[in-house]
C-alpha cells in the first residue's frame, strides 16, 4: 500500500486503504471515451463514470458536514433536495459533465476528505445529518471505515464493469495481482464444466 509509514498507526492505516481505494476506482476509467465511461453496464444503469460521481459525493458530505465542515464549491455536489427528486441523482454524469470534469473533482474531493482526517483525532465526534434524528453520534474513525467500505463495493463494481467492456483487470495500477500468461479460456471452461455437472437449469426453487 502505497504511503504506508506504520501498521502501528491506525489512522495511517485507515487512511492508506482508504487512498488506495480511491485510486483503484480513478484507475478503472484510463482510456475510456465519454460514452463508453457512463453507458449503463447493468438491469439497474450502472456505469463506471456514475461510480466516480456517487464515490465524491460520499466522501464530500461523510468528511465535511458531518465534521462541521463544507466543500469549497459545494455547488458543484449533488444538493440534499436533488435526491427528492431523482434518488439516483449521483449515480450518472449529466450531459453537462465530464468524464474529466469529474475525476478533477474527486481529487479535489479527496483533498478535502484527507484534511478532515488530518486535522482530527480519531475519537473526534460527529454527527451524519442525512442518517436521521435518531442517530447516534459518529467518530472519525468509524465514518473512515464506513467510507472504505464503501468504496471498496463499487471498486468490485467497477472491477466486473470493466472487464466486461474491454477485457481489462487488474488489482491495482501498480500491482494487478494477476498471473503471467494464465490460460483464461481453459479456466473458464473448467469452471463452467464443474457448474455444468450440478444441472443447467438457472431456476430457483421456491422455499
Amino acid at each position: 500500500m502505497a504511503g504506508m509509514a506504520s501498521l502501528d498507526d491506525e489512522k495511517t492505516v485507515l487512511h492508506d486503504y482508504l487512498r488506495a481505494s480511491r485510486d483503484d476506482l480513478i484507475w478503472k476509467l484510463d482510456g475510456l471515451s465519454e460514452r463508453d465511461a457512463r453507458l449503463p453496464r447493468t438491469p439497474t444503469g450502472t456505469n463506471l463514470l456514475g461510480v466516480i460521481k456517487h464515490c465524491l459525493n460520499v466522501e464530500a458530505g461523510y468528511f465535511g458536514p458531518t465534521f462541521g465542515r463544507a466543500f469549497p464549491t459545494q455547488q458543484e455536489l449533488v444538493p440534499m433536495e436533488e435526491f427528492d427528486e431523482d434518488p439516483q441523482a449521483d449515480w450518472y454524469a449529466r450531459a453537462d459533465e465530464t468524464k474529466e470534469g469529474l475525476i478533477d473533482l474527486y481529487r479535489r474531493v479527496a483533498s478535502f476528505a484527507d484534511e478532515t482526517i488530518e486535522q482530527l483525532p480519531l475519537d473526534a465526534p460527529g454527527h451524519v445529518p442525512w442518517w436521521g434524528p435518531d442517530q447516534k453520534g459518529v467518530t472519525l474513525q468509524r465514518i473512515i471505515v464506513h467510507v472504505i467500505y464503501d468504496l471498496a463495493r463499487h471498486a468490485g463494481h467497477a472491477d466486473i464493469m470493466r472487464e466486461a467492456h474491454d477485457g481489462a483487470i487488474g488489482w491495482q495500477r501498480k500491482n494487478t495481482n494477476i498471473p503471467d500468461g494464465y490460460g483464461w479460456p481453459a479456466y473458464v471452461a473448467k469452471l463452467t464444466e464443474i457448474a455444468d455437472g450440478f444441472g443447467s437449469s438457472d431456476a430457483v426453487t421456491p422455499g
